[in-house]
């Protein structure tokens, strides 16, 4: 933020922002009603001063402790409902036998359809070549 040129109004109010207000001319020469109600909040144009120690939290870190979190979350999600469903699935196979039976005939019945219909649908084609063959020797 310190980095913005050209700002006519800005209003950070009731944000919870902590930290010391970063130095640059736009935003000192903003009024401190701006910044009302950021009691962690320090620095010009406020009234209330920084520690000597106290710096402007970095931001990237801060986000960066974020993305971490939430990618151990969700591998870790993903990971659970991947295990719930792989179980949820393969343990009911393997327990019931009626949905066993069905489940691998299913496939097998799959199987045979898409056998038959390569073999009808080449059988098509072979024809449609024989016949384009035979129209162009005459």
């Amino acid at each position: 933020m310190s980095e913005l040129t050209f700002v006519n109004h800005l209003d950070l109010s009731d944000n919870h922002l902590s930290g010391k207000i970063p130095s640059s001319t736009q935003l000192q020469s903003l009024n401190a009603s701006c910044f009302a109600r950021n009691p962690g909040l320090c620095g010009p144009p406020l009234s209330q001063k920084c520690w000597s120690g106290e710096q402007t939290p970095n931001q990237s870190e801060a986000s960066e402790e974020y993305g971490d979190e939430f990618w151990k979350w969700f591998y870790a999600t993903t990971g659970f409902g991947f295990v719930v469903g792989f179980l949820g699935v393969c343990g009911s196979l393997l327990l019931k036998d009626s949905w066993r039976h069905a489940y691998f005939l299913l496939f097998d019945n799959m199987k045979n359809w898409v056998y038959i219909t390569m073999a009808v649908n080449m059988a098509r084609l072979q024809r449609k070549f024989q016949r384009h063959h035979f129209l162009c020797r005459a």
